[in-house]
């Protein structure tokens, strides 16, 4: 190892709408909510991460909270970028007299347009990256799961996060045919504060749609296991008066039945697209998850029903296309899908 690389600190980044994952020399450093609260009148950074998140929806006029990513990119720059920075300030450590270089790789939706693209090597490049190289997220899923991308095999991934749902097709190192869609685990979310609008008249936040969707959010109506019922606090949207609730599995898979069909839509048309010798590999390996909205409870089995094919749920499916960016990281130079 030269004397530049031993300066050079290497960071696989996934850049979620929901949550940003830091992994250095494979160990997950950074794993904090993708948001960034902001003094209004100084524009200082006052929190990010689960700081910022335990500020969300309770901040008075000097402070604004904001979640940067939308949709899987990038919706405010300038918040990306100091939201980005504070974390990577997370990852160093002050025992290095000398400031270490940055190489970077930062997966990205399938579905991204150039400018997008160049939105986030800019806000990395602004962070202090001086390399980066990005992977698209359905690899990265894929390679994190420990599927051999480089294969000829055909190997079809769904990546369910927090502003985008990724289907698919990967062989020879490269996808075949793809699909993303911008319904992910932020639309359950704002459908599970429709629901309870609409059925039980009351205003909720998203941090407790998150936490329905957590404990009690289910994409079918008949588990084996059921979540016990949810204490649901909200504001009574006649009265004005803080209430409480609860809310049982079934309305909120009811709740969440449209945006899955979408889902089960797009896998469809990426199935639809795929060439007949790939379908073949499929039928045999069957489908992969990964993503937090995978988590959710009977979207395996349904995805299943739908296709009439083998649905796996990867392992640790929040950290799979965080750790497929670290292996790609470690693999910089030979993979040949890596976007320079």
């Amino acid at each position: 190892m030269g004397l530049f690389s031993f300066f050079t600190r290497e960071l696989a980044i996934d850049l979620g709408t929901a949550n940003t994952v830091i992994l250095h020399n494979d160990k997950v450093i950074v794993d904090e909510p993708s948001i960034i609260a902001i003094d209004k009148h100084t524009g200082n950074v006052m929190a990010v991460g689960k700081k910022a998140l335990m500020m969300h929806g309770k901040t008075h006029e000097g402070i604004k909270t904001i979640r940067p990513l939308k949709d899987g990119v990038i919706a405010d720059f300038r918040s990306t970028e100091l939201m980005l920075r504070s974390f990577i300030k997370m990852t160093s450590s002050n025992s290095y007299l000398i400031p270490s270089a940055l190489k970077m790789v930062i997966c990205i939706p399938s579905g991204i347009t150039e400018v997008e693209e160049r939105a986030v090597r800019d806000s990395a490049e602004q962070s202090g990256a001086k390399e980066v190289r990005m992977i698209h997220e359905p690899m990265a899923a894929a390679i994190g799961i420990g599927i051999d991308v480089l294969d000829a095999s055909g190997n079809m991934i769904i990546d369910i996060g927090g502003g985008t749902s990724e289907i698919a097709v990967l062989a020879l190192g490269g996808i075949v045919t793809s699909k993303s869609i911008k319904t992910a685990g932020d639309e359950f979310n704002y459908d599970i504060i429709e629901h309870m609008r609409k059925k039980h008249n009351i205003a909720i936040g998203e941090s407790m749609a998150e936490q329905i969707k957590i404990n009690v959010g289910s994409a079918i109506e008949d588990l084996e296991n059921p979540p016990e019922d949810y204490e649901v606090y909200g504001r009574d949207l006649l009265q004005g008066i803080p209430v409480e609730v609860k809310v049982n599995y079934r309305e909120i898979a009811q709740a969440l039945d449209r945006s899955i069909s979408k889902i089960e839509a797009a896998v469809i048309n990426a199935l639809e697209t795929t060439p007949p010798e790939l379908s073949a590999d499929i039928y045999k390996t069957g489908i992969y998850m990964a993503g937090g909205g995978s988590l959710l409870r009977g979207l395996d089995k349904r995805i299943a029903k739908k296709t009439k094919l083998k649905v796996h749920v990867a392992d640790d499916p929040l950290k799979a296309v965080a750790r497929g960016t670290s292996i790609a990281l470690r693999n910089y130079d030979i993979f040949p899908f890596l976007i320079n």
